[in-house]
């Protein structure tokens, strides 16, 4: 009899542990896991390529001076264009070799009006010198652009070719002698400084030397004036620093 009773006991003393640990199984199981979050997503790396669209303003530094040789008084050196505020728009595309940082290649094509300071007359002795040379008074280039991006720093360099034309001198009409075409043309070179504060704006500081040929001609007289009036021989280049914002597409 009692060992009877006590194997009874035991088999119930297992069973009973059995039940509680399969319990306690189903329990944990039926617990939340506890999982470790993904991290997050890392943003693409920051690009120069696409085209753009932007507007730019700041000052051209003038024409130079001019020079005019007359067989009485020698050479006469007027005062030339003072510089003015220069202003317009661009378009361009821009292509990065490697995101983040790296080479960019780039094109880009702008015009711009410009509102010079000008002196029509200079003095070789008491008669006056009237400059009927054309107005400058707008100028455009067709670049290349070639530079090297520190995510969203872009230092470069461009250069092409420039144009410029404008308006006839108001002497024009008392001048007997053809005057040379409103058009010119030459080339651009520079560098300039832009950032990307944000995906699709940016803002750029750049300087630029325009040439666009040296020209002369020569001098006629007026006694019923009396006063000279000719093409003189204006200086082939000036210098523009501006700044710009481009809309990148």
């Amino acid at each position: 009899m009692f060992q009877t009773s006590s194997s009874t006991r035991l088999r119930a003393g297992l069973a009973a542990a059995a039940f509680l640990a399969t319990g306690t199984t189903l329990q944990a199981a039926d617990l939340p896991r506890r999982q470790v979050p993904p991290p997050p997503p890392i943003p693409p790396a920051f690009t120069w390529t696409g085209f753009y669209l932007g507007v730019n303003a700041g000052y051209a530094f003038g024409e130079g001076r001019k020079t005019v040789t007359d067989a009485t008084y020698g050479t006469v050196t007027d005062a030339g264009r003072g510089g003015g505020f220069a202003g317009g728009g661009q378009v361009g595309y821009n292509y990065q070799l490697t995101p983040g940082s790296g080479w960019v290649l780039g094109a880009e094509a702008d015009i711009q009006g410009l509102a010079q300071a000008k002196a029509d007359a200079a003095y070789p002795g008491t008669t006056p010198y009237y400059n009927v040379s054309p107005r400058l008074d707008y100028f455009g280039t067709v670049r290349g652009r070639v530079g090297y991006a520190f995510d969203r720093v872009l230092i470069y360099g461009t250069g092409g070719f420039a144009y410029g034309g404008g308006s006839a001198s108001s002497n024009a009409a008392s001048y007997p002698y053809a005057l040379p075409s409103t058009t010119r043309t030459g080339y651009a070179a520079g560098g300039g400084f832009e950032y990307a504060f944000t995906e699709k704006l940016s803002a750029k500081i750049e300087a630029l030397y325009v040439n666009l040929g040296k020209r002369s001609g020569v001098t006629a007289y007026d006694a019923t004036v009396p006063a000279y009036y000719g093409t003189g021989t204006s200086e082939p280049g000036f210098a523009v620093v501006r700044a710009g914002l481009n809309y990148r597409f």
